[in-house]
C-alpha cells in the first residue's frame, strides 16, 4: 500500500521522489517505491475574499466593517486548481492509508499543507517529514524517523492564526482608511508598524539641527592626542593657545591585551543583513538565492531563526569546515581551525539549526551558481570557517598626555593573533573589497614610557559638526524589526520584534509595492503616502510594541501555552474597537488626502470606492494599488466576440450586471442573449453569465 507524500513545490518532491525511488511520472505526481510522490505549488488554498460570506462585501463600505467571519472558509487559487484536484484524488484513493507532510519544515509549510489536507476532507492519519537538507542522506533520514502529525498540531494553529489575524487586521483596517479618506491605504498587521519605524526615523532627520563640535588636539610626532569635545569655539582656542610650543608629559601608559570572540553563524535575519552591507542585496533577495541553495542541497534550510547547532552534528563538524574551506580557491593558502563548543549549544536551537553549507557543497562546480547565488553560498561557508576560530586579539594601548594644565588622550591598537579575522579577510580580498579590522581605526602607537617629555608640541584645534540619524537601509531596518518592542517584553519571550525570520523581506517588498517607500541605492526613503498613512493611522495597528507582543503569544500558540481560540478573540476586540473609535475621518488629515477630480471616471471602483478611469486597453481603478482592472480584451469577450466598451465596464462597476445582445456560442456557432454579471473576487476580476433559469452557455 503506497504512501501519500505531498511537498512545497515540484523542485522539492522530484529530489524526494529521487530518493525513494519514485521514478514513473504521471500528471501531477510521481509514483514508485511504495511512494506517491506529489506538490503543491506554494498557497493552493487561501482564505476566502469576503464576498464569499456575503455579496455585499464586494463593495468596501464604513458600513459593513468589522468584517468578522463566525466560520471561516477557504478557497482554491483560481490559477492552481487542477493540482488541488489531482492531490484530492490522490487523497481519495483507496490504497493510500497516510499522508505524509514534506512541506517546509516550518510554520507556513506546515499551514499550506494543512489547508490543503483539511479543504480535500481528509481524514487518513498525517506524518511529518522535518528535515533541513534536501541532501540524500538527510531526506532518507527524515523519512526514517518520520513524525507523527500530531505533533505539529500547535504549530498548524500558531500558522492558522497569523493567517486569520492578518486577515481580519489588515482587509478591516485597510478597507475601513481607504474609504475614510480616499484612497488606497494598505494597512497590515505586521507591515503598518514597519512603515512607524521609518517614520520615525525621518521625524528624527527632520528634527535634527546641526551643531559644530571643537575637539583640541596635540601632535606629537608620531601620533597625536586630543581633548575633549567641546561646543564653545572659544574655549578649545584657549587650550589650544595655552598649549601650543608648551612642553608635554604622558601621564600615564596603559597596555592592555583584549579579544574580539568569533562571529556566531548565521540565522536568516543576519545573513539577510550581512548581504545587503557586503553586496547590496535586498532581503527578499537574499532569501530567495538560499532557497534556491537550499533545492540545490548546498545549504541548509534558510527560513531560521537559531544561529547554533545541535550536539549531534558535532562529530561531523570538523570534516565539513575543513572540506567547505578547501572547496573555496580564496581560502587556499589558510588552514581552519576547529572550535566546535563556539556553535554546540541545543537550547538555543528551536525548529531548525543555524544556515549552514552542506557536504554537498565541496563537491558542487560552484563556478556555474549564478552569482547571486554563489555569493549567498560562499557569504555563508566563510561564516562556518570563522565561527569555529580562534579568536582575534589586539593590544590596546591609551596613553594620558598631560600640557598647559590640561587633559590629552591617545589610542592605538595592534594586532597579536588574526584568528577568525583571516579568514573572513581573505573572503573580502578576494570580492576587492577593502580589509579592515579594529586597528585601522586606532592604528598603533610608538613605543612610549611614563614620564615621557614631548619637547614644544604644536597644538591645534579640529573642527567638525554632528550628524544627523542615517536612514535605514535594509541591513539596519531587519535589526530594527528584530529588535522592536524588545526592550519592553518579557525577558523569557521566546519570539520578540516584528514578523518572523520567514516574513520580514516580504513585508520590507510589501511597503514599496504598495508605494510607502522606496530604494534609493541602499537607502529606504520614506514617500509622502506612507508618512501621511501613519499620520492617520492609530497606535493599535502602527504600534511596534503591540505587534511584537502578539508575534510573542503566536510562539505561545505554537508551544502550547496559549489556545488559538484566547488570541483570536483579542485581534477580533481589537479590530472591532478600530472600527468602532474611526467611524468618521479626522478632519485634521483630510487635506492629506484630496480627492481626485472626477474627469473621464466611468464610474466608482467596487473595491475601494474610488473612480474608475478608462485606459487605452481597459478601464483601471485611479489607485493602481488596488488593482481593479477590467481589460477591454478579456477572453470571456473575446470568446463571445465582443469588446468590452464603456458603457457596458459603466454598467458592470455601477450595478455589477448588464445585458448583452448577440452573443457568439462556440458549441454551437449561434448567437444568443444574456446577462452578463461581474465576478470580482477582490484578487481576480472575472465574468459569469445569467440567464435566469441557472444554466450558463
Amino acid at each position: 500500500m503506497p504512501e501519500l507524500v505531498i511537498a512545497e513545490k515540484p523542485s522539492v518532491a522530484q529530489a524526494i521522489a529521487a530518493v525513494l525511488g519514485s521514478k514513473e511520472r504521471k500528471d501531477g505526481f510521481l509514483i514508485g517505491g511504495g511512494y506517491i510522490v506529489s506538490w503543491c505549488f506554494g498557497h493552493l488554498v487561501e482564505l476566502a475574499q469576503p464576498a464569499a460570506y456575503d455579496e455585499k462585501y464586494a463593495k468596501w463600505r464604513c458600513a459593513d466593517l468589522p468584517i468578522i467571519p463566525e466560520q471561516w472558509r477557504y478557497a482554491a487559487s483560481p490559477d492552481k486548481k487542477k493540482q488541488l484536484d489531482i492531490l484530492a484524488a490522490l487523497m481519495k484513493r483507496p490504497d493510500v492509508e497516510a499522508v505524509i507532510n514534506a512541506c517546509d519544515a516550518g510554520r507556513e509549510g506546515e499551514l499550506i499543507f494543512r489547508l490543503v489536507y483539511n479543504f480535500c476532507k481528509c481524514t487518513k492519519p498525517i506524518k511529518r517529514l522535518w528535515i533541513s537538507s534536501m541532501e540524500e542522506s538527510a531526506i532518507a533520514e527524515g523519512f526514517h524517523n518520520l513524525k507523527d502529525g500530531v505533533e505539529y498540531e500547535n504549530l498548524y494553529r500558531a500558522a492558522l492564526c497569523r493567517s486569520q489575524a492578518d486577515w481580519l487586521v489588515g482587509l478591516n483596517a485597510t478597507r475601513l482608511f481607504t474609504v475614510l479618506y480616499n484612497t488606497t491605504l494598505s494597512v497590515g498587521r505586521v507591515q503598518s508598524p514597519t512603515l512607524a519605524l521609518l517614520t520615525g526615523r525621518e521625524a528624527e532627520i527632520a528634527a535634527f539641527v546641526k551643531e559644530p563640535f571643537y575637539v583640541p588636539e596635540l601632535h606629537l610626532g608620531e601620533f597625536t592626542a586630543s581633548g575633549d569635545k567641546m561646543k564653545d569655539k572659544a574655549e578649545a582656542e584657549s587650550i589650544r593657545v595655552a598649549c601650543d610650543g608648551k612642553d608635554a608629559v604622558a601621564a600615564s601608559v596603559e597596555k592592555q591585551e583584549k579579544s574580539t570572540p568569533p562571529p556566531k553563524l548565521f540565522d536568516l535575519t543576519s545573513l539577510q543583513r550581512d548581504a545587503n552591507k557586503l553586496f547590496g542585496y535586498t532581503a527578499q533577495q537574499t532569501l530567495d538565492y538560499t532557497q534556491a541553495l537550499y533545492e540545490k542541497k548546498l545549504c541548509t534550510y534558510p527560513r531560521t531563526d537559531s544561529r547554533f547547532l545541535t550536539e549531534d552534528m558535532a562529530a561531523d563538524l570538523p570534516a565539513l569546515v575543513n572540506a567547505v574551506a578547501a572547496a573555496m580557491p580564496f581560502m587556499s593558502s589558510v588552514r581552519p581551525n576547529m572550535n566546535a563548543g563556539q556553535v554546540i549549544d541545543n537550547s538555543k536551537v528551536s525548529d531548525h539549526h543555524a544556515v549552514i553549507p552542506t557536504a554537498s557543497m565541496p563537491k558542487a562546480d560552484l563556478s556555474s551558481l549564478p552569482d547571486g547565488e554563489r555569493n549567498i553560498l560562499y557569504l555563508v561557508a566563510v561564516r562556518l570557517v570563522c565561527a569555529v576560530g580562534l579568536k582575534y586579539t589586539f593590544a590596546e594601548t591609551v596613553v594620558a598626555v598631560d600640557c598647559g594644565g590640561y587633559s590629552f588622550t591617545a589610542k592605538g591598537k595592534a594586532t597579536l593573533q588574526k584568528g577568525w579575522k583571516l579568514f573572513e579577510n581573505a573572503f573580502r580580498s578576494a570580492l576587492k573589497e577593502k580589509v579592515t579590522d579594529d586597528t585601522e581605526k586606532e592604528p598603533s602607537l610608538p613605543d612610549v614610557t611614563e614620564g615621557q617629555v614631548f619637547s614644544s608640541v604644536k597644538a591645534s584645534v579640529r573642527e567638525g559638526f554632528t550628524s544627523p540619524p542615517k536612514r535605514f537601509t535594509e541591513d539596519t531596518l531587519l535589526s530594527a524589526m528584530e529588535s522592536a518592542g524588545a526592550e519592553d517584553m518579557p525577558d523569557d519571550a521566546e519570539r520578540k520584534g516584528l514578523g518572523t525570520p520567514a516574513t520580514r523581506a516580504s513585508i520590507i517588498e510589501k511597503l514599496i509595492k504598495s508605494g510607502f517607500a522606496e530604494r534609493k541605492g541602499k537607502q529606504l526613503i520614506l514617500l509622502p503616502k506612507g508618512i501621511n498613512l501613519i499620520a492617520v493611522l492609530p497606535d493599535t495597528v502602527k504600534s511596534p510594541l503591540l505587534t511584537a507582543e502578539w508575534e510573542h503569544k503566536l510562539k505561545e500558540v505554537e508551544r502550547g501555552g496559549l489556545s488559538a481560540d484566547s488570541f483570536m478573540e483579542g485581534i477580533a476586540a481589537m479590530t472591532s474597537g478600530l472600527v468602532r473609535e474611526h467611524a468618521e475621518p479626522n478632519p485634521e488629515y483630510a487635506s492629506l488626502f484630496p480627492r481626485t477630480p472626477a474627469g473621464d471616471a466611468i464610474g466608482k471602483c467596487p473595491r475601494c470606492g474610488l473612480s474608475v478611469h478608462e485606459g487605452k486597453k481597459g478601464f483601471f481603478c485611479e489607485d493602481r494599488a488596488c488593482g481593479f482592472a477590467m481589460w477591454k480584451d478579456a477572453k470571456f469577450f473575446s470568446m463571445k466576440k465582443k469588446k468590452l466598451d464603456k458603457k457596458t465596464a459603466a454598467a458592470l462597476i455601477a450595478d455589477g450586471r448588464v445585458s448583452i445582445s448577440g452573443l457568439f456560442s462556440q458549441k454551437t456557432g449561434k448567437t444568443y442573449d444574456a446577462v452578463v454579471v461581474l465576478d470580482d473576487t477582490g484578487k481576480y476580476v472575472n465574468y459569469k453569465l445569467d440567464f435566469g433559469k441557472g444554466d450558463k452557455k
